[in-house]
């Protein structure tokens, strides 16, 4: 039985299990010692190959990872890492009476490997603050996952873009992805974090609260009030004194001068 000529795609997670179907089946009538079976990675580099029944080549990088279905030809690898990544192909050679080989099939299956990226995780610092707004550098901020992924985001639910980066160390590897925005915020808003990478995503959200920095405007007329009228206190209470201490003295005085 063959299979469809459609290009195939196989998807998988770091760790997992993963069969790679091939092109032909091997009908009950016969065994693997009539055919050659090479599974090729990007045409080039042969990742296991049977020759009459027997393995006669494997790639190091797949030692103890690969195997293969001796009937239906499916290649197994496990664990799958994320260099397993990318186009296979399997080509089957029927052997004749006369050791020609006839190609039975030859057809492409693209594996497509992604990595979990951790929940994004949001931070906010207070850049600036005033009475009207809080300036804010929000960072949002994703790491080890696979293939490159979209960041998105929401402020109350209202598409935002981040001013995005991403890390990795070839187009095989891990990638770390970091949002930044400059947010002036003049009331409490929630802010959404999304990394999306081959159908999965990941969210996080967070309540950015302006920070209040205002002085209440009632206080300081009373505050000046409550100044003011302790002075006029104080200035009456000290001029009471004053008289209470100058009118005596006038009053012996005046009786003084009489006697004489």
């Amino acid at each position: 039985a063959g299979y469809a000529l459609e290009k195939k795609v196989v998807k998988s997670k770091v760790g997992e299990k993963v069969g790679l179907p091939c092109c032909h089946e091997i009908p009950s009538s016969e065994s693997l010692h009539n055919y050659r079976v090479y599974w090729q990675k990007n045409t080039t580099e042969v990742v296991l190959a049977y020759a009459e029944g027997k393995k006669i080549s494997k790639h190091e990088r797949y030692e103890n990872r690969t195997e293969m279905n001796t009937t239906n030809l499916t290649l197994w690898i496990s664990p799958v890492e994320i260099l397993d990544n990318g186009p296979y192909q399997c080509v089957v050679q029927h052997l004749r009476f006369s050791q020609n080989s006839v190609v039975v099939c030859d057809e492409p299956v693209t594996l497509f490997v992604t990595a979990d990226f951790s929940k994004p995780n949001i931070t906010a610092e207070v850049v600036n603050t005033s009475c009207e707004s809080t300036e804010m550098v929000v960072k949002c901020s994703s790491h080890g996952g696979f293939p490159k992924p979209k960041i998105s985001g929401a402020l109350n639910n209202v598409s935002m873009l981040w001013n995005a980066s991403w890390v990795s160390e070839s187009s095989l590897s891990p990638y770390n992805v970091t949002g930044e925005l400059w947010l002036n915020v003049t009331k409490d808003i929630s802010i959404t974090c999304t990394v999306e990478y081959d159908g999965f995503a990941k969210s996080t959200s967070l309540l950015l609260k302006k920070t209040n920095d205002c002085v209440v405007p009632t206080v300081p007329p009373s505050y000046n009030v409550i100044t003011a009228s302790s002075i006029i206190i104080i200035i009456f209470l000290l001029a009471i004194t004053l008289a209470a201490r100058y009118l005596p003295r006038h009053g012996k005085c005046s009786s003084f001068f009489k006697k004489v």
